[in-house]
């Protein structure tokens, strides 16, 4: 670590202080855009302004980062929103690893730190206007004070409360409640791909709530339903069909995606495809397939 003694005291250096805070920057800015690349971008620029600031006149280094990478994030957001208008299919968010040491806090943070990057709650998140997701962002996965909010984004605390509720109460009546019980997610999770690849039917229907729901996301980009498909017979046989056409090589490993279990398909190094199941009461509710391999690419070197 390169650092300057000014005869008192061992300051750290403008890198020094950024990077004690890239994690932060990066969940806000994740959680803000939904894909690492964006986010990657985000922390990069506000890597710039922090390196071109006066940084005598900044006395909270977190607060003045948190607020640039916000603002930033805020702006991609409503660039990235337009090109998610013409995007081919359903739209996933990237998937995530939380598995890596220091990715992700222990004890109780662990559980506000992964709840805030389930792909279910990211989903629902979509919907919300920039200047909700981030109120939401900041106040529900970070914990921040409402002034400390309303500052970073130059509104009145009184507008921040009332984002805050508005996009909180559209959260809680729009994420499904699925089981978190790590043991049994796993436990379906490799009955569901035992069930998928040895083409047994009634062990995969059995698994499957009746109204269950698979959303598929390419981008285009390689094969993927266009459309959820909804009803626990056409998921099966839509998935058998895949498992028959899957291509060699093929081999799925178990990893730690978003706060969750979740099937990591690839080919040698090459990803192909995640897998990730949202349960409730002991049935899979939901089958999410990311496989648009853009959003694929940061899972290669894990």
């Amino acid at each position: 670590m390169t650092a300057r003694w000014d005869g008192r005291v061992l300051k750290e250096t403008a890198t020094d202080v950024f990077e004690d805070h890239r994690p932060v920057l990066f969940g806000v800015a994740y959680r803000m855009l939904g894909r690492v690349a964006d986010a990657e971008d985000v922390v990069q620029d506000a890597w710039l302004r922090w390196s071109g600031a006066d940084r005598t006149q900044v006395r909270e280094p977190r607060a003045f980062l948190v607020r640039i990478t916000t603002r930033l994030a805020i702006d991609r957001l409503r660039q990235v929103q337009a090109r998610r208008e013409s995007y081919v299919g359903p739209w996933l968010p990237e998937p995530l690893a939380t598995d890596a040491v220091g990715t992700a806090p222990d004890g109780a943070e662990r559980t506000v730190f992964t709840e805030s990057v389930t792909l279910a709650v990211l989903v629902v998140m979509e919907s919300l206007s920039p200047l909700e997701r981030a109120v939401f962002v900041l106040r529900e996965a970070f914990g921040y004070p409402y002034a400390e909010i309303a500052t970073a984004l130059d509104r009145s605390e009184a507008a921040v409360r009332q984002l805050a509720g508005r996009a909180r109460k559209h959260v809680e009546d729009g994420r499904p409640r699925y089981d978190v019980d790590p043991e049994q997610q796993r436990d379906l999770t490799e009955r569901f791909l035992a069930a998928a690849a040895g083409d047994d039917l009634q062990g995969l229907l059995s698994l499957l709530a009746t109204d269950a729901r698979l959303v598929g996301d390419s981008g285009g980009k390689a094969k993927a339903p266009l459309r959820v498909i909804e009803s626990a017979d056409k998921i099966a046989r839509f998935l058998f069909g895949v498992a028959r056409s899957a291509p060699p090589g093929l081999e799925f490993t178990v990893r730690e995606l978003n706060g969750g279990i979740a099937l990591l398909g690839h080919v040698g190094e090459v990803p192909d495809s995640v897998i990730q199941l949202g349960v409730k009461d002991g049935r899979i509710q939901t089958v999410y397939i990311v496989r648009n391999p853009d959003k694929l690419a940061a899972l290669a070197a894990g």
